[in-house]
């Protein structure tokens, strides 16, 4: 809810200045075929979203393709949509088409939701970064979706108050640390950051930055690793800071959280490229005095990210077109007027990598002006995002993630630990779901 609204507050600135056997069971036609409208009247696609403003962008659709004329019917995000879908698609009335967020994708895969278009993609991977393309791709060559918008990973943090404490930006998250450390030294009622429990999102994007790999499969066998080496260093880092005392340890979101980016009690902030939204709405006394870099990196001259939240295009076993919902899908995340639409009406950061910059993401966020090359440093950073590998239950990881970690990060307790309880609980809930569990 927070990333949508960060969304919409950013772009409105703007534009005022897997398995492989689950595949598809439906349509077998060509593409070319899919376009031509049926003897009662033209194809009639429906599309289950929650993104403001997409009837905009589909009414340019409509009007250019008489022949397949395309339906939005607005619906709530998260697990709410989720579980509508897979209840619509077992009882045969799923829709064409549903926006779907690249961790859903494993989830509704496994309940036999989504049909491969990869025979229909039109080889719209090189138009995306390769990580970003991973997670619409799963088991061996299936592709269940086109990414849509995506959230990589940056540092933001306040210039003038990192020149006032003679901080560096940091390059790497060891000097990260010693920011934190200096900071603290200097004036212990201020923190660099917060490590917040409340969002299981940006954790696992910090995660994917290190390497990890939380879920994979091998045939029909998945294998649970959400405590590997690569998060189990993420969490002993964060936790480490948190014992010291050298960040807070408050939850993102909150009246209090705000207040101290407002008065400068946080002078720094590890979010995702929509965070001028947040920015401009919790601290809106700070405009120009921020500036976005790329994250820390965890090995000085590596040049990778994470991401943290993102959606995509996916067409369903149900649909009688699936060739004129995977034509449809292509067209509104690759098109350049469907992405500048985006953009403007949707407020999306779009996935497509030659939309990043120019059009509608020429001119900086309005509380970023002091940073005319956002966008330009953004897609750069954006190019770089690694791949996340998703499971069938990434809810309930989360929602350990809130439990545990909420539980570690405010008795500065083991964070490790916290991991452990994370990977358990997931891995047991999908042994209780009938998964074939390796480990």
């Amino acid at each position: 809810m927070h990333r949508r609204i960060a969304l919409g507050l950013t772009a409105a600135g703007v534009a005022t200045a897997l398995l492989a056997g689950c595949s598809s069971s439906g349509s077998t036609s060509s593409a070319g075929a899919s376009t031509q409208a049926t003897a009662s009247g033209p194809v009639k696609l429906t599309y289950w979203a929650w993104a403001p403003g997409l009837d905009q962008v589909v009414a340019i659709w409509n009007k250019s393709h008489p022949n397949i004329q395309v339906t939005v019917e607005k619906q709530a995000s998260g697990d709410d949509l989720l579980t509508k879908v897979i209840t619509a698609a077992k009882a045969g009335g799923a829709p064409d088409l549903v926006q779907a967020e690249y961790q859903a994708l494993p989830t509704l895969v496994s309940n036999n939701v989504l049909a491969d278009i990869s025979k229909q993609d039109g080889s719209a991977s090189g138009k995306f970064a390769a990580g970003i393309w991973k997670q619409v791709t799963l088991g061996s060559n299936a592709v269940y979706a086109i990414p849509q918008d995506s959230g990589p990973l940056m540092f933001f943090y306040r210039k003038d108050l990192f020149a006032k404490y003679g901080l560096t930006v940091p390059t790497t998250w060891d000097q990260f640390a010693a920011d934190a450390a200096k900071l603290h030294a200097a004036d212990p009622k201020k923190s660099l950051t917060t490590f917040s429990s409340n969002d299981a999102g940006l954790f696992a994007g910090l995660a994917q930055q290190a390497g990890a790999s939380w879920w994979t499969t091998s045939g029909d066998t998945w294998k649970v690793a959400i405590n590997d080496a690569a998060t189990q260093k993420v969490a002993s880092f964060w936790g480490n800071l948190v014992k010291n005392g050298t960040i807070d340890n408050q939850p993102m979101y909150t009246p209090a959280w705000s207040k101290a980016l407002a008065d400068g009690s946080q002078l720094a902030w590890v979010s995702a490229v929509w965070a001028p939204g947040v920015l401009s709405s919790s601290a809106p006394a700070t405009k120009g005095k921020w500036a976005m870099a790329p994250l820390p990196q965890w090995s000085a001259g590596e040049n990778v990210t994470g991401s943290w939240g993102g959606s995509s295009t996916a067409v369903t076993n149900n649909s009688k077109h699936q060739d004129a919902a995977a034509q449809f899908a292509l067209w509104l995340n690759t098109d350049p007027t469907a992405v500048a639409a985006l953009v403007k009406d949707s407020y999306v950061y779009p996935a497509a990598s030659d939309a990043q910059t120019g059009g509608a993401l020429a001119t900086a966020p309005d509380f970023f002006s002091n940073q005319p090359d956002f966008y330009t440093s953004a897609a750069k950073i954006a190019a770089t995002t690694a791949p996340a590998a998703w499971g069938p239950n990434v809810n309930v990881a989360y929602s350990a993630f809130k439990d545990a970690f909420g539980k570690a990060a405010q008795n500065k307790s083991d964070f490790v630990a916290a991991l452990n309880t994370m990977n358990q609980a997931t891995l047991a809930d999908m042994q209780k779901q009938g998964f074939k569990v390796a480990g």
